[in-house]
């Protein structure tokens, strides 16, 4: 027995309560009519004698897009219960301007609040998994609000839930040559999607709007029990270097950080016919538990992209059938790769019917490329421009400008536009001719856009970001979207310049993956947060706690928000002191010197400085498993040499 023991296989007489629901609506299947069941979600939404609902028909509102949260700043007995929607926009596009209307209509109409300017603002929220959430939904709206955004065409099912979540792929592949991710992930979310008969019956949408004309076969078999958690999946890119005219692996997506991971391989030919599938990434851990972060390992490749479909019904098939159903905590599919291995994985797929070739081990998924400003669109040469959104958050009267109200104008003044989301939370705007360029820019500065308070965006801004944090996740503990662009404005002056990212989050479930950046804080508490390093700029490598590879004890782990700029600070200056003349001369490098040194090195030199001193006599338990190389050899403690 290991120190992570999962339930693999669970009887169903073991399953959690989580798991009878599913079962009770017969995997989203049947709706129930009891108007005193908590399991009648239209009966539920409706009911306005109370701003919430019960806790089992929030565990099956997931599946349909929705979560509950509550305003957390407001006191008292009776809680001010809000809504957030999360739409699934598989590869976060392609999104027309008639679309984006629609969506920013409806955030317009029922998502007004004061959290980030002092008084009533409405906004829409971009996701590392290219999604569009919406925050801050009053029960009353929630039905309303569901059936304006369906006539978007755009559904919230599959964005939370035990299912396969929306789909990630390089938007820039749109317009590629060699291989486009983002029409694959299309079809393969089309293949996933849940069945829709409940959604169309509980928010009373018009079935014109939400049409499955799938046949069997043509669709993921979801059954009564769903699947055991959520399940992501992620598919690279394939970018042509206008400097070079090489085509690159463009891993913009992250696949090692998914449950499952498709980078297209390079080849002699015009188009991708090979892909290699890494398996068992993961961010997410939780507090206290023997649980990790994990890169994905690799599975095997396909051959062709019917192939590839083929193969991802079987991965998901198998975890289906064996991820734990006992206890959440590791029912991810990483538990069961850590348990039983890449090598029994294969052969469970295999016996699906579906062969894979070998793997190549040392495939490099390629680096986490940005998108941020003027691309070349490969097959019309038209133009796209990656705006940076920071935090994600699309809202007006802030430093960064009335971004609303830009996105908006934008779309209106050039319909024949269309918008893609980033796995970075940025926004593209596609379809521009080579004339629109320089007006383009102009309307955007018209709004505010191009810096922060006056002053130009930084490398180290553009390149960093966060998670909703604790005003509009019930999840989390502490601030991470209102908190990050504080952090910059303190570190802009001295580290600005410093091709380099930070990552933070307001908790362990680790949303915009802190631990792949070059320096990450995930929030452990109210105003607390964890340092993490070992990741590097380019997102080639995953990281983990700072921690002493002997005592196995962890540092900085409880860092107040007060300190965590002194403790950035100290970072850079360590990398700026002691990298090597090759760090420091090539950009995105100070993730590779925090590996180069080590977890020993980085101990010895925060006890010796002055501004970390004293946070680092503080140590914590690692509630890791002990003798877990799935970790291990991830971390600063299995560095390369």
């Amino acid at each position: 027995m290991t120190d992570v023991d999962p339930a693999l296989r669970t009887p169903q007489d073991e399953w959690s309560g989580n798991e009878r629901l599913k079962v009770a609506t017969k995997g989203l299947t049947l709706t129930v009519k009891d108007v005193n069941s908590p399991l009648n979600l239209s009966h539920q939404f409706k009911d306005d004698g109370h701003g919430g609902i019960p806790e089992a028909a929030e565990a099956i509102a997931k599946s349909y897009g929705i979560y509950t949260d509550f305003n957390r700043a407001k006191t008292g007995e009776e809680k001010d219960w809000m809504y957030m929607f999360r739409i699934a926009i598989p590869a976060g596009g392609p999104i027309t301007a008639r679309q984006w209307a629609i969506l920013d209509d409806v955030a317009t109409r029922y998502t007004s609040s004061d959290s980030y300017t002092g008084k009533p603002e409405p906004s829409l929220r971009l996701t590392t998994r290219q999604a569009v959430q919406l925050h801050w939904i009053k029960k009353r709206d929630v039905i309303p609000a569901m059936q304006e955004i369906a006539s978007s065409g755009f559904y919230t099912i599959n964005g939370c839930g035990d299912n396969v979540r929306n789909l990630v792929a390089c938007p820039i592949s749109s317009y590629s040559r060699y291989f486009d991710a983002a029409a694959f992930a299309a079809r393969a979310a089309r293949y996933f999607r849940l069945p829709t008969g409940g959604y169309i019956e509980i928010f009373e949408i018009d079935p014109k709007y939400v049409r499955d004309d799938r046949a069997p076969g043509e669709k993921f078999e979801y059954g009564d029990r769903l699947l055991n958690r959520k399940f992501k999946i992620s598919v690279a890119g394939v970018e042509r270097d206008e400097r070079t005219g090489d085509y690159v692996a463009d891993n913009c997506v992250e696949v090692r950080t998914d449950d499952v991971g498709v980078v297209p391989m390079l080849g002699g030919g015009s188009k991708v016919e090979r892909f290699q599938i890494f398996v068992g990434g993961s961010e997410g851990e939780k507090s206290g538990q023997p649980t990790f972060a994990s890169f994905g390992l690799p599975l095997g490749i396909a051959t062709g992209e019917d192939h590839l479909l083929e193969a991802l019904d079987a991965i998901v098939g198998v975890h289906q059938e064996w991820g734990d159903r006992k206890n959440r905590n590791w029912a991810r599919m990483k538990y069961v790769i850590f348990k039983m291995g890449v090598r029994w994985y294969r052969e469970q797929v295999r016996a699906r019917g579906v062969d894979l070739q070998p793997p190549e081990e040392t495939l490099d998924a390629g680096a986490r490329l940005m998108h941020q400003g003027w691309t070349r669109q490969e097959t019309d040469g038209r133009w796209c421009y990656g705006a940076f959104i920071e935090t994600g958050r699309i809202i007006d009267h802030v430093p960064g400008g009335d971004l609303k109200s830009m996105v908006r104008a934008l779309t209106e003044r050039h319909p024949h536009v269309l918008l893609h989301v980033t796995p970075d939370q940025d926004l593209l705007f596609a379809n521009l001719d080579q004339s629109e360029k320089e007006g383009f820019l102009e309307e955007m500065k018209s709004f505010g856009y191009g810096g922060r308070d006056g002053r130009p965006y930084t490398p180290l801004r553009l390149l960093s970001g966060a998670c909703v944090g604790r005003d509009t996740c019930r999840l989390t503990y502490t601030d991470s979207e209102r908190f990050e662009p504080q952090l910059l404005d303190e570190l802009d002056g001295r580290w600005g310049e410093m091709s380099e990212s930070i990552g933070i989050t307001g908790c362990e479930r680790q949303c915009y993956k802190p631990a792949t950046r070059t320096i990450g804080w995930m929030g452990t508490g109210f105003n607390m947060y964890a340092l993490k390093l070992g990741g590097t700029e380019d997102g080639r490598h995953q990281g983990g706690y700072v921690f002493d590879p002997k005592t196995r004890q962890i540092y900085m782990r409880m860092v107040p928000r007060k300190d965590v700029p002194k403790v950035t600070g100290a970072l850079f200056e360590f990398y700026v002191s002691r990298g090597s003349p090759d760090e420091l001369g090539k950009p995105g490098q100070m993730g590779y010197f925090f590996r180069r040194v080590g977890l020993e090195g980085i101990i010895e030199y925060l006890k010796g400085h002055p501004d970390t001193a004293e946070l680092m006599k503080r140590t914590f338990p690692n509630p890791l498993p002990s003798t877990d190389p799935f970790y291990l050899n991830q971390s600063l403690a299995g560095r390369e040499p």
